[in-house]
């Protein structure tokens, strides 16, 4: 019998995964503009409430580096791969020099290549993973949808940019409260994810 995960983020125990929003998806991805002003907020956000950020780039030479949008001052982790999963031996390393890690956000493209596999990875070291659906695209919608069913069914916490953001802060006192609600004060575009409703 496995304990319904609750997902209770808290800053001291989370890591930001940041995974190949690279120039040469940008005409592929559907909703890739949304994406990207997503991925934004969540970064600041992160920065705003010293969350560590890692970020990887899929082959890099083929594929370019991250958009210019992303803004990825202060990430922790920089790193080119070839394995779709971004869990790598160097990201492990990082893993390791955050004490108490506990949940890993992720968002990125693609859905149901390197995000579902990162995601699965990482569940199976024991960490929780909170998959950012409104920062998180594919090529094609059927695989976006149909990755984030089975991750949800995983066990994988499937949620918004806007869910996370204010579980991390949690207070309307707390000190960052104001710059976390001046992020989110247009709400995020919807990117396709209530097509199917």
């Amino acid at each position: 019998f496995q304990m319904t995960t609750l997902g209770n983020l808290t800053p001291s125990s989370t890591v930001f995964f940041c995974c190949d929003m690279q120039e040469r998806f940008r005409p592929a991805i559907k909703y890739f503009g949304d994406i990207i002003s997503v991925g934004q907020r969540l970064l600041q956000g992160a920065r705003l409430l010293g969350i560590p950020i890692i970020v990887t780039e899929q082959y890099p030479k083929g594929l370019g580096s991250t958009v210019q949008e992303i803004d990825l001052t202060g990430a922790k982790l920089v790193l080119p791969k070839t394995k779709f999963s971004m869990v790598l031996p160097e990201v492990e390393a990082a893993l390791a020099e955050i004490p108490g890690v506990r949940s890993v956000v992720l968002f990125g493209v693609e859905t149901h290549v390197c995000i579902q596999q990162t995601a699965l990875e990482l569940i199976g070291r024991g960490l929780e993973v909170h998959i950012v659906a409104d920062a998180t695209s594919s090529r094609s919608m059927m695989d976006r949808m149909f990755a984030l069913e089975r991750l949800a069914r995983t066990g994988i916490i499937v949620t918004t940019s806007e869910a996370i953001l204010l579980q991390l802060v949690a207070d309307k006192e707390h000190p960052k409260f104001k710059e976390i609600q001046n992020l989110i004060k247009a709400s995020a575009p919807e990117s396709g994810l209530l097509s199917k409703v």
